[in-house]
Formats: C-alpha cells, structure tokens, sequence
C-alpha cells in the first residue's frame, strides 16, 4: 500500500483504501541559542561549582541551583520553586531533602506555601527530638527571619528567579 494510504476497516471482504490528505512539514525556523545567566550572590559561586561537579541527578541540580538565588534573610516556597521549574512542590521537596550540600546551599530557605516551616532533613519534628525544625527555625532567625509564635514565617516569599 502506498504512503498516505490508508485501509478502511469494514466488515465486508473488500480491501478498500482511504486517501489521507497530505501533510508536509514546515521548515524549521532558526533558533537563536541565548546563553542565559542566573543571578546568585558571589558567595553562591562555590556551592554552584559544587553541585555542578555532582552526580546527582539533573533535577535535584536544577533545584539546587535555584535555591542558591534566595538570597540570605529571604524564604521562598516549596510551590513557588515548582512553578519556576515546571514541576510539583513535592517533587522539590524531595530534591531538597536529598541536599547534601546544605547549609551552605540553604533549603532551610524553602517553607511551605502557608508560611509553615515544612520539613527539614527530610524529617518532621518528634517529641524530644533536637534538630529537625528547631535546627531550620535556628538558621532561619539567624539569618533575620522572623517567626510567629505559630511558627509561621512572615513576610512575602521572595519569588525572583531568573
């Protein structure tokens, strides 16, 4: 059977054929290659080369290559991280709990959406338990971040990625 043909399905024995219209591709217009920059502060260069040089995964260094542009004394979300990415919030969360280079690249930033401290480490506080949230509300006010006493963070997320 030729191309652009196609059989008729029926229930008699004929083999009767279909003419579909033709369809030609469009020439493929050029496309500009725009090399683009990511502004993180200076101090953030280090920490760049190091997940750059990692063998993680491609996602998990976009994640962490974005959370080096909050900058100190800023929280953004979990949601707001997604978005930028084209992702899902829990997705990034994970990303974030797998983060072997922090503090230094800072997902004690990342809060979730309601202004709630989320997780940290990959855990949620448990009785007796010392680090976890109590270590990501201590770098968090370290930094001049302040904390309602329902252990929200107050302010507008910082939301700026480029």
């Amino acid at each position: 059977m030729a191309v652009g043909m196609k059989r008729k399905r029926s229930d008699e024995a004929t083999d009767a054929a279909v003419s579909l219209p033709n369809k030609t591709a469009k020439p493929a217009s050029r496309r500009m290659v725009v090399e683009r920059t990511v502004c993180v502060p200076e101090d953030m260069q280090p920490q760049l080369q190091r997940i750059a040089a990692s063998n993680r995964t491609a996602f998990e260094k976009k994640v962490w290559t974005l959370l080096c542009q909050v900058p100190r004394g800023h929280v953004s979300t979990y949601a707001l991280l997604a978005a930028h990415l084209g992702s899902s919030p829990r997705a990034v969360g994970n990303a974030l709990r797998r983060n072997p280079f922090a503090p230094q690249v800072p997902c004690h930033r990342v809060v979730a959406t309601g202004g709630t401290l989320g997780g940290f480490k990959g855990k949620w506080p448990k009785d007796g338990e010392g680090i976890t949230i109590d270590e990501k509300r201590k770098l968090l006010r370290g930094e001049g971040i302040k904390i309602d006493d329902k252990g929200r963070v107050l302010g507008t997320p910082w939301a700026g990625f480029n």
